[in-house]
């Protein structure tokens, strides 16, 4: 059994996950909707990762503000903030061009008889209100990543603060070097999770593809297949702009390749946001980097979901009949940039980013319903680009910025 162990242990982490990705695809196709009968060992991966992830943003954050000034801080939030609002915007624009090319949904007929709830749209006063949180439990316990960020830097600053002082000097240095402790303690349980991983891909794989089935992916093949053109096409963007700026991108790729596998199988950018941090981590990002950028680009930058929004424009327009014109155009990328933020932390907050747009270009809600159908599928795609446009954005301003480790 050590043996076992030993020889599991030795093979590379991007080997084994993409066996159980391969295994995965064959036991949905194999066992149908039966494969959800293993869906618990996807469950506790999703759980593992989840548990993980307040400690991380926030021992990682408390770190990286004693590790630079707050004016330093505050400029690394503003760059971060308005690469984000550009990224955002930019995809939708590339989702909108790829769709005006392949044009899908000419010719389906809408059934009008398709309903679907949406979930209530808290609007922007909403989540700039959680930015700072009444109650710093209930902040951790709904998993607000935006109140929570606030939280670490407030009391990073605090500590930082403490340390400068002759009279707490000392003590703030002690309770430094507890979150420091905290911190690693938080990476080696995450080194430990990783050896799961894969089981848990396996399972969710398997279960996803038995699920959704054949039918569902041919009925909306042309739907899906100019969303994934379009997530392709955001992807050689990431890779040009990071040769623009001397980023290596295959050794970005061999950095980032386990949370977009991990992402495109969950379909959870928060899920997926402490192996996002561990990969940070291993391109030489600072913390005080990083530990912002990516809990904050999980919670507002959606490049996946942007563009997701702009193909499922353009296929709704073409089933009722109505094409885009070039104002509707630009109306989805105002309104589907500002909404991305404005659904920051919302379940559901995909669906509610399209209802949100269909309902300032007149598109029917019934096209929402007819969405649902391939959620699974084109979430998978979407996720694995949002995570991947966290990471490359990060890495990007890094070196822009021209700091070291």
């Amino acid at each position: 059994m050590k043996t076992l162990w030993t020889k599991y242990k030795s093979i590379s982490l991007i080997t084994k996950i993409t066996v159980s990705l391969i295994l995965g695809v064959i036991a949905g196709v194999t066992f149908g909707e039966r494969a959800a009968s293993i869906s618990i060992l996807g469950d506790i991966l999703i759980h593992l990762l989840s548990f993980l992830i307040i400690p991380l943003i926030l021992f990682t954050l408390m770190t990286g503000v004693n590790q630079t000034s707050i004016k330093e801080l505050g400029k690394t939030g503003s760059k971060v903030f308005l690469y984000y609002l550009f990224s955002s915007a930019l995809a939708i624009i590339v989702g909108l061009a790829v769709a005006s090319i392949f044009q899908p949904g000419t010719g389906m007929e809408l059934d009008q008889s398709q309903s679907f709830d949406v979930p209530d749209d808290p609007g922007l006063k909403s989540v700039f209100l959680s930015i700072i949180p009444d109650n710093i439990i209930k902040a951790f316990t709904e998993l607000n990543l935006l109140g929570i960020i606030f939280t670490a830097i407030v009391f990073g600053t605090a500590i930082s603060y403490l340390r400068s002082t002759k009279e707490y000097g000392e003590l703030g240095e002690h309770v430094f070097k507890v979150i420091e402790g905290f911190n690693e303690a938080s990476l080696a349980i995450m080194k430990a999770i990783l050896h799961y991983l894969p089981i848990g891909i396996f399972a969710i794989m398997a279960k996803t593809v038995g699920e959704q089935g054949a039918g569902t992916l041919l009925s909306l093949g042309n739907m899906i297949m100019v969303l994934y053109i379009a997530l392709i096409v955001q992807l050689l963007l990431y890779t040009v702009a990071m040769i623009m700026v001397k980023i290596n991108p295959l050794s970005f790729y061999s950095k980032a390749r386990t949370p977009m596998i991990t992402a495109f199988v969950t379909q959870s950018s928060t899920g997926t946001l402490p192996l996002s941090l561990q990969a940070a981590r291993d391109m030489g990002i600072p913390k005080s980097l990083y530990g912002l950028s990516l809990p904050l680009g999980a919670t507002i930058n959606m490049d996946g979901a942007a563009i997701r929004i702009a193909v499922s424009a353009v296929f709704a327009a073409n089933v009722v009949g109505d094409p885009l014109s070039l104002t509707d155009m630009a109306l989805v990328v105002v309104v589907g940039t500002l909404a991305s933020i404005g659904t920051a932390g919302v379940p559901g907050a995909g669906i509610l980013m399209i209802a949100t747009v269909f309902t300032q270009i007149g598109l029917p809600m019934e096209a929402v319903a007819l969405l649902t159908a391939i959620d699974a599928l084109v979430g998978m795609g979407c996720t694995a680009i949002n995570i991947t446009g966290d990471l490359a954005g990060t890495s990007i301003i890094h070196r822009l910025s021209g700091r070291k480790k």
